[in-house]
């Protein structure tokens, strides 16, 4: 099936209720083995048992900027190419997102308080991950209270586009402030300072998780394709009765 054909929210459903059992299934067979491989791996020599917040933290972190990512690609697809299924994907991804940036935002507080002596500081970092968990409150907030979807698509859209201007502050923070958080320890010039007895949990549990979010978002996509066709079926029935 070319990907063109998934715009038609028909043949989208018919995929989705195919693949989410396969999917969610993976899911839970890959957060076994991560959850397993998590429990498995060493303390640090410095922070302790207290370094394996990591395993929860990291994946959180990723996968908030992940939805905002999708959020920003979607929103192109809404005021750009008018595709049809653009701004379904836009709202269902937010919740889906600030849930993730929430589980950041909880477990770096739980994680910096042995480390730091506190459990928030307002560096870049923090700050900034804390504006997009308010982006996305926004979102879903524009979501609730605009009641023609046209209006509240577009102007989650715009938004969306906007708030799109803090991942990078996200991610280069670290570089461009003197901050209290770490560097980056994964994704770096002279490769990861990790362990690999902590670093390929980590990643398997940042797989485990990416994987629980596309489920997510593919089953929040189709009940919100399936909702829309029952509010436009009321629509008729209440214009046919008047």
């Amino acid at each position: 099936m070319a990907i063109i054909n998934l715009a038609n929210p028909s043949r989208f459903l018919a995929l989705a209720t195919r693949t989410i059992p396969w999917l969610g299934g993976l899911t839970l067979l890959v957060f076994a083995f991560a959850i397993n491989q998590a429990m498995s791996a060493p303390d640090d020599y410095q922070q302790g048992a207290t370094v394996k917040i990591m395993f929860l933290h990291v994946p959180g972190a990723w996968l908030g900027m992940l939805g905002w990512l999708v959020m920003t690609v979607a929103a192109l697809g809404t005021l750009v190419w008018r595709h049809p299924l653009a701004d379904v994907v836009a709202k269902a991804a937010a919740p889906i997102g600030a849930a993730f940036t929430l589980m950041c935002l909880v477990t770096g507080s739980l994680w910096g308080r042995p480390m730091w002596g506190t459990y928030w500081v307002w560096d870049a970092r923090l700050t900034s991950m804390l504006v997009l968990f308010l982006l996305y409150l926004g979102v879903i907030a524009v979501w609730r209270t605009v009641e023609d979807p046209s209006r509240a698509a577009r102007a989650a859209a715009i938004l969306a586009l906007v708030g799109a201007l803090d991942l990078p502050i996200i991610k280069f923070s670290v570089d461009w402030w003197n901050t209290l958080h770490q560097g980056s320890s994964i994704f770096r010039m002279g490769g990861p300072t990790i362990d690999p007895s902590i670093l390929i949990p980590l990643l398997i549990m940042a797989l485990a998780f990416t994987l629980l979010f596309a489920t997510l978002l593919l089953a929040a996509t189709r009940n919100e394709i399936l909702r829309r066709r029952v509010r436009a079926m009321r629509l008729m029935q209440a214009s046919a009765a008047a």
